[in-house]
């Protein structure tokens, strides 16, 4: 019993939003209330203890997911502080794929913004409950209600309001408790540590009235037995209240709605009861389901020691030149010396020492348990998305799903003898985070590194001069496009040719048509069985798939096409499989040469944040971009122009934007699709 106990006293949750919502500030003011930090680091000072990295405090951004653990109320809470900027989604999609919960960061002037969007799917794909922290309640322009509408009309999501400001903008001071009926507030002397319970305020009695009365409906509808108390006209208790609630966040069926403001220190405390109240502990959410590497056949884990050790290697991180993996232990037990086995790889790994993380500091542990988040030494051939797991009971867990960069730049070392350390380090780069890949391109001697945007290129070419000491040049950014076909051709493939004195024969007939945009590759079969025999049809898709990997205007993939086995033939005895997929090669590349190819370049969805009165300038800079204004919103003294702009026409518009509003507007992008651009 003790062990169920004390796995209902965990919790797994991250922090996420758009980009200065005040993740890390907020993140911050946990660490030191819960008693973790002994002060309050402040992200615009570069002291924040998450912004642990030197190009984190200068810039005052998280650029890479940091974890830490703590304690709160008897409870274990592991937190994860993730990346507001779309350039480092990964930090979030990989944070996600781990954790059991999630608090949903809105700033109270911006709403729901762009990555707000963005990290609310990642989070539906995961299935992860959620609770909203609507932070900057102190900000002029601060608007609750709103943000709560923007929440259930842009994301589709139930929110419940279970708090109410009391106050707002440069009024604001403290929260209406909607569940014990009370309102709070906070003691500025002590930076917010006390906190105290106070009477409700008599002006605002019928709007607390109103939401009580919306969130009593609420729980009522989802448990007769306070439907009944509710009708009669009985008390319904706290305890009634929250439990009806976590079942319902558990489910996905519902948002709990919080506030504060961070940086005055208001609102943390009982955003932290929330977790506890209504966040899932590992014993809450779903058995984690893999596959047996030999069979194929699905397995269950649950969490519990006493299962077979399995993990998810999520993150991969430099620690002055060793490799620090970090882990999510989904069942068994870990211990330093212990040999476990990578079913991806294939190769079996010995753990040399855990450590759990408090940012980018390191304790010590002999050993860890289900549930729980720890970083491990001695993996050399681990890479994230890679399960670990008991070498007697192997299974292989869901991996993470990578964004493709939609970026290039060249990159050259100061010196010739720089380039094996050049090498080096973008080898190293690239094991830490997915979404960065590099190559050597022989046509121009040069090598070339792509990425999500201009400030992740930017960033890691920092990250080779500071921390692997190589001078490099840069040259302009190249945008990474895609090739698709316009029209539907039938295309023959023929291979009948000698080789190593072994004849090899393959003849098909592949019919190629145009997906819409975000299909992909599609393979289908519609050949006769006696005309190509079953055993070679895989080997004919995998043919037709590896030749979409280059097109034919650039080399960059083909996508958005299907290809349509409708015909071939077979000669016994000389038919093979090399000559199957030469020949598909064959009828792949001619068809898409006369299949109308064309060049996809990426659009991005931008959205500017401007005082009214940039707003003129700042269209005719989109225009002259060839973009396409979507919508304008109107916040009071600033607007929201929503627009898709070509990758290609937005390079340098951090600079265009500052001159052209003095300094005061600022701007977001992310990707939205590929398309054909004039």
């Amino acid at each position: 019993m003790s062990e169920k106990r004390s796995l209902k006293k965990i919790r797994n949750i991250g922090i996420m939003a758009h980009i200065d919502a005040g993740k890390t500030t907020t993140t911050e003011r946990i660490l030191y209330y819960s008693g973790k930090s002994h002060k309050i680091g402040e992200v615009h000072d570069g002291q924040a203890v998450m912004d642990w990295m030197e190009q984190e405090q200068e810039r005052g951004i998280t650029i890479t997911s940091a974890v830490t653990d703590f304690k709160w109320n008897g409870y274990d809470i592991h937190l994860i502080d993730t990346p507001g900027h779309v350039d480092f989604t990964i930090e979030v999609e990989r944070s996600l794929r781990v954790l059991d919960g999630c608090i949903a960061l809105f700033c109270a002037v911006g709403g729901v913004e762009p990555q707000s969007e963005t990290v609310w799917h990642q989070a539906n794909k995961y299935h992860v409950p959620r609770i909203a922290f609507i932070n900057k309640m102190d900000r002029i322009g601060a608007d609750f209600h709103e943000t709560i509408n923007m929440i259930r009309d842009k994301l589709g999501a139930n929110p419940i309001a279970i708090q109410l400001p009391l106050g707002a903008e440069e009024k604001f001071s403290g929260i209406i408790d909607l569940i014990s009926m009370k309102a709070v507030g906070w003691d500025d002397s002590t930076l917010g540590r006390d906190w105290s319970f106070c009477e409700l305020p008599e002006e605002m009695l019928p709007e607390i009235k109103k939401h009580r009365e919306e969130l009593l409906e609420f729980v009522a509808e989802r448990d007769d037995k306070i439907m009944e108390k509710y009708l009669s006209g009985e008390a319904i208790s706290e305890k009634e209240i929250k439990s009806v609630l976590r079942k319902s966040v558990l489910n996905l069926e519902t948002v709990p709605v919080l506030c504060g403001s961070a940086l005055k220190n208001k609102g943390i405390q009982p955003l932290l009861n929330a977790v506890i109240d209504f966040s899932p502990s590992p014993l809450d959410v779903p058995s984690v389901s893999g596959k047996d590497p030999g069979t194929g056949d699905e397995i269950i884990r649950t969490c519990d020691d006493k299962e077979p050790f399995s993990s998810l290697a999520f993150k991969v991180m430099m620690d002055d030149s060793r490799k620090l993996t970090y882990l999510r232990i989904y069942s068994g037990t870990l211990e330093v010396g212990k040999e476990v086995y990578n079913p991806v790889k294939d190769v079996k790994e010995k753990i040399a020492r855990i450590f759990r993380m408090h940012a980018n500091k390191k304790e010590r542990v002999a050993s860890a348990c289900a549930g729980e988040i720890i970083a491990v030494m001695g993996m050399k051939n681990t890479t994230t998305g890679d399960t670990l797991c008991d070498i007697s009971s192997p299974i292989i867990l869901e991996s993470i799903e990578f964004y493709k960069p939609v970026i290039s730049v060249a990159v050259e070392p100061g010196t010739i003898g720089d380039q094996e350390k050049l090498i080096f380090a973008l080898n190293r780069i690239s094991e830490e985070d997915p979404t960065f890949q590099h190559k050597f391109d022989d046509d121009s001697g040069q090598t070339i590194i792509s990425g999500m945007g201009e400030l992740h290129l930017e960033i890691i070419a920092n990250k080779i001069l500071r921390q692997y000491q190589v001078p490099i040049r840069t040259g302009k950014p190249q945008v990474v496009c895609r090739e698709t076909i316009t029209k539907t051709v039938n295309s023959e493939g023929i291979f009948n040719k000698e080789i190593n004195e072994e004849k090899h024969s393959g003849h098909v007939w592949i019919r190629l048509e145009p997906l819409e945009r975000g299909k992909g590759f599609e393979f289908v079969n519609k050949t006769d069985d006696n005309r190509i025999p079953e055993n070679f049809i895989p080997v004919i898709e995998k043919a037709c798939y590896d030749a979409t990997l280059a097109g034919i205007i650039s080399g960059y993939p083909i996508v958005d096409i299907r290809a349509v086995l409708f015909d071939g033939s077979f000669k016994d005895g000389v038919s093979s499989e090399l000559g199957y997929i030469l020949a598909a090669t064959a009828a792949m590349k001619n068809g898409a040469e006369k299949a109308g190819p064309v060049l996809l370049e990426p659009i991005m969805e931008v959205e500017i944040l401007t005082p009214n009165e940039f707003l003129g300038e700042i269209i005719t800079d989109i225009n002259s971009r060839k973009g396409k204004i979507e919508k304008i919103v109107d916040k009071g003294v600033t607007r929201i122009i929503t627009a898709h702009v070509s990758l290609k026409n937005m390079f340098g518009y951090s600079t265009s934007l500052r001159s052209s509003s003095q300094g005061r507007a600022n701007f977001t992008m992310q990707f939205l699709k590929f398309e054909t651009t004039n």
